[in-house]
């Protein structure tokens, strides 16, 4: 359940087959400013950090996503499931992720976890990166979970 005064945040991460300007991801990185403005312009939306700074988060090699130059990743905020379902499942972006096998390696491996944050917080991708670990290491919890849980914990309302 969401807690008051609280909004959502997602990191969805990946590493592409290819570098960015390889023909074979050229069609993911070509919508990538159409998928990122549907997103801008969907209900319930309520930030994401912007592609250059993401860029240079991704490829910082001490930084905390360890600088890998095929790192594609997202970080955003919403004001509630419904909106980042809405988007994810409803918009382009279903598009694009249902061809994430062509483009990204390892699909099947953890690539997403959400977390509660204050209304009017700005997550930064170290905190982002400490909830994706937390996941990853511990399972969810209200700390970070992934759809299921969030899910779960919406339908005992």
């Amino acid at each position: 359940m969401q807690p008051e005064g609280h909004h959502l945040a997602e990191l969805n991460l990946g590493i592409l087959k290819h570098d960015w300007d390889h023909p074979r991801v050229k069609g993911f990185v070509d919508g990538l400013d159409l998928v990122n403005s549907v997103a801008q312009r969907s209900s319930g939306f309520v930030w994401m950090l912007d592609g250059d700074a993401m860029d240079k988060v991704q490829t910082d090699p001490q930084g905390p996503m360890g600088g890998n130059p095929r790192m594609a990743s997202t970080l955003s905020v919403w004001e509630d499931l419904a909106s980042l379902e809405h988007f994810v499942w409803n918009t382009v972006h279903k598009r694009f992720y249902d061809r994430r096998a062509e483009w990204y390696d390892a699909v099947e491996s953890l690539r997403f976890v959400m977390w509660w944050v204050p209304v009017g917080h700005t997550p930064s991708m170290a905190e982002a990166m400490e909830r994706f670990h937390h996941l990853d290491a511990h399972g969810d919890s209200p700390t970070a979970f992934g759809w299921d849980y969030a899910n779960a914990a919406n339908d005992v309302r």
